[in-house]
């Protein structure tokens, strides 16, 4: 199984992710963390892990099901929290298969 795209955006659009970036204003209500996986070789749940300033803020578990690809989403709001955050996601026995950094400015 491998990681196709993980990215933060500021919509999720006819199941694809609008407004990708790294870096968001403070203005921004919510955003969309973004995976797509491949060649997934049974049933399974990923773990969406959400870090503000090196703390836990938020899980969202998500079913993800046997096959060539998989897109799925969490997401989180971040308005007026400026600073870094970190997407990490989970495996079921909890290793982390990739994350994404992004910024609220």
């Amino acid at each position: 199984m491998t990681v196709s795209r993980l990215l933060v955006a500021t919509a999720i659009e006819n199941r694809e992710p609008q407004g990708a970036a790294e870096t968001f204003p403070a203005s921004t209500e919510r955003v969309f963390c973004f995976l797509e996986l491949a060649n997934i070789p049974k049933d399974m749940e990923v773990t969406f892990s959400w870090t503000y300033k090196d703390k836990e803020v938020n899980k969202t578990t998500l079913p993800v099901k046997a096959g060539s690809k998989w897109r799925t989403f969490a997401s989180k709001t971040v308005k007026d929290m400026k600073g870094d955050w970190k997407v990490e996601v989970k495996d079921g026995s909890g290793k982390t298969l990739k994350d994404v950094k992004f910024k609220v400015e």
